[in-house]
C-alpha cells in the first residue's frame, strides 16, 4: 500500500447529487487533506441503463459550489487516468478472467426466462426468495454445472453470459471498519454476484476493487447502504491476490428522516418543504427539477459546516468550524455509528451564523442578483449599507430582498389595519406638521431626524411610542425593519415625505 493517504469519492451519474453524496466526499476530503493526501473523483458510469446525461457535469459543479475540489478527476486528469469506468472497461476482463482461471468466479449463460423460473421453481417454505448462490448454481446454465465441453461449445457459439463469483459455502469474513469496529459475515447468506455483464461492462463489485487497486486507494469512505457488498468485495480483495493492498474501510451512518425512521429521500424534501440536494437538479427525462440548497440562498461554506456535524462532532462544544478548521479537528473515529436525523431549522440556524458573520462588502456579491431580479439598479455601495443594516435578521439569501425591499422602492401596500388601531386625529396633524419640518432639515441624517422627530412630539404633547410604530409601517409597509430613522436617511427626504403623504391618505 502507498504511504501517501489517497481517497476517492466514486459516484454513479444517474441523477442529482443528496445531501448524504456530499458528506460522504466531505469526509472523504477532509481526511485526504488532514494527511497531506489526494481527494479523487472517479465516475462510475457501469451502468450504461441508469447514465443521465448531465449528471456527470452537475456532480462536479457541486463540487464545486461546495469548495471540495479534487485532485484527480476526469476534468482534471491525474496519473491513474482515466477516471470515467467506461473508458477503462478494457482493463476489467483480464481481472474476471483471472478469477474463473482460479475457480474463484465462472461463466454463467443463464437467460432472464431461466433466471425468472429458477426463481419460481425452486422457491419454497424455507426459501421464499431463491438467489443465485451455492444452493441454486448446480440447477442452473453455468460453468460449474455443464461439462468443460459443454462450455467450450457454448463459448465458441458466441453465446451470451455474465461472469460470476463463486461464493464459498461455509466461511466467516472478518474486517475492522474505522467507525464501526469489527465486522463478520457468514458467505452462505450471499449470492453469486455478477462481476462482469454480458456488454462487457464490469459491475460495481468488480470495477470498485479493480480500480481501488490500481489508482492505490488507501482509505474507502461510503455510505452504510454499501455493508452488504462487503463480503463480496472482501473475497475479490483475497482471490486477485491483493489482500495487503486493500484500503482501510469506513462505512458512514445514514442521514435519517427529521422523525429519524428511516433515510432521507428526496420526497422527504417535496414532502416537508426544504431541499436534498445541493443544487438544482433538473431531470432530463422528466423535465422535473428538484430544489437545491444553492438555490434556496445556502452560503457554502454554512452547508459544509451544517453536513460535518450530521454524524460527527469534535468533542466540544464548538459547532462553527470553517474548512481549515474541519481539516484541523476532523477525526474518522469520532464519526457516529448511528445515523444522524436531518434537522431543517439546525441548517438555516447554521447559514443565519454565517450570513451575520460574512463582511457586508463579500455579502453584495451573493445578494446582489436577488436584487436586480427584480428589476432594481442600485450601486453596490448602497447595496452593502443595506445589507449590513438587515444581515442580522436574514436566515437564507432570499431573506435580503424580503426584509429590506422597502429600501429600493415604495412598498405596493402597508398594513393600514395596524396604524388604524390606535389611530387619532392628533396623530394625523403630528405628520402633517412634521413633513413640513422635514422639507427643510439642512443635514439629512438619522441623528438630525431622529432629533426632529422628538421636537415634533414635545410641541404636539405626544408620546414617541404612540408614533413610532404608525412611522415604520408608513415607511416599510409593515412591522420590521432596521432602526426607522436609519430608513429614513437611507431613502432619502423626498422619498420619506412621499410615503408619509401616501400613507396619510389611505388611512
Amino acid at each position: 500500500m502507498s504511504n501517501k493517504v489517497r481517497v476517492r469519492f466514486a459516484p454513479s451519474p444517474t441523477g442529482g447529487l443528496h445531501l448524504g453524496g456530499v458528506r460522504t466526499v466531505l469526509y472523504n476530503y477532509l481526511f485526504a487533506k488532514q494527511h497531506g493526501g489526494d481527494f479523487i473523483l472517479r465516475i462510475e458510469d457501469t451502468d450504461q441503463n441508469r447514465y443521465v446525461p448531465g449528471a456527470e457535469e452537475y456532480i462536479v459543479n457541486c463540487l464545486q459550489w461546495c469548495g471540495l475540489e479534487p485532485d484527480e478527476s476526469p476534468q482534471k486528469g491525474g496519473p491513474y487516468a482515466p477516471y470515467r469506468q467506461s473508458e477503462r472497461k478494457h482493463m476489467y476482463y483480464e481481472y474476471a478472467q483471472k478469477l474463473v482461471d482460479s475457480g474463484h468466479a465462472y461463466y454463467a449463460f443463464d437467460t432472464t426466462d431461466e433466471l425468472e423460473k429458477m426463481r419460481t421453481t425452486l422457491q419454497s417454505a424455507t426459501n421464499t426468495n431463491p438467489q443465485y448462490d451455492y444452493s441454486t448454481r448446480m440447477h442452473m446454465r453455468n460453468s460449474i454445472a455443464l461439462s468443460k465441453e459443454e462450455v467450450v461449445e457454448l463459448l465458441e457459439k458466441g453465446t451470451p453470459y455474465v461472469i460470476r463469483i463463486k461464493m464459498p459455502q461455509i466461511k466467516e469474513l472478518k474486517f475492522t471498519d474505522m467507525i464501526r469496529g469489527e465486522i463478520s459475515f457468514d458467505t452462505a447468506l450471499v449470492d453469486d454476484k455478477v462481476l462482469l455483464k454480458a456488454d462487457g461492462m464490469p459491475t460495481y463489485h468488480l470495477a470498485v476493487v479493480v480500480d481501488d487497486y490500481l489508482m492505490k486507494i488507501t482509505h474507502a469512505f461510503r455510505g452504510e447502504e454499501w455493508l452488504p457488498s462487503a463480503p463480496v468485495h472482501l473475497l475479490l480483495w483475497e482471490y486477485l491476490g491483493w489482500k495487503e493492498q486493500m484500503p482501510r474501510w469506513a462505512h458512514l451512518p445514514l442521514i435519517l428522516k427529521p422523525d429519524g425512521h428511516g433515510k432521507l429521500s428526496k420526497r422527504d424534501g417535496d414532502r416537508l418543504g426544504f431541499p436534498v440536494f445541493a443544487m438544482n437538479w433538473t431531470d432530463p427525462r422528466t423535465n422535473e427539477t428538484v430544489h437545491g440548497f444553492r438555490e434556496r440562498g445556502f452560503l457554502p461554506e454554512a452547508f459544509i459546516n451544517m453536513l460535518a456535524m450530521l454524524g460527527w462532532n469534535a468533542g466540544t462544544e464548538q459547532e462553527i468550524f470553517s474548512l481549515d478548521e474541519l481539516v484541523q479537528q476532523f477525526s474518522i473515529e469520532r464519526v457516529h455509528k448511528g445515523g444522524a436525523k436531518f434537522d431543517f431549522e439546525k441548517a438555516k440556524w447554521f447559514n443565519h451564523q454565517y450570513i451575520q458573520r460574512m463582511d457586508s462588502a463579500e455579502l453584495v456579491t451573493l445578494v446582489k442578483p436577488y436584487i436586480t431580479d427584480k428589476g432594481i439598479t442600485t450601486t453596490d455601495e448602497y447595496l452593502a449599507q443595506v445589507v449590513g443594516l438587515i444581515k442580522d435578521r436574514c436566515t437564507l439569501l432570499p431573506d435580503f430582498w424580503e426584509q429590506g425591499h422597502f429600501f429600493f422602492h415604495t412598498p405596493d401596500s402597508i398594513d393600514v389595519a395596524a396604524i388604524k388601531e390606535k389611530w387619532a386625529d392628533n396623530k394625523a396633524q403630528f405628520f402633517t406638521q412634521w413633513i413640513d419640518v422635514l422639507k427643510n432639515l439642512s443635514d439629512w441624517n438619522h441623528t438630525s431626524i431622529e432629533q426632529s422627530f422628538n421636537e415634533q412630539l414635545q410641541q404636539n404633547g405626544l408620546k414617541k411610542g404612540d408614533i413610532m410604530l404608525p412611522l415604520r409601517i408608513m415607511l416599510v409597509g409593515g412591522k420590521y425593519g432596521p432602526g426607522v430613522f436609519t430608513i429614513a436617511e437611507m431613502i432619502g427626504k423626498d422619498e420619506t415625505s412621499k410615503r408619509i403623504n401616501n400613507a396619510l391618505n389611505i388611512i
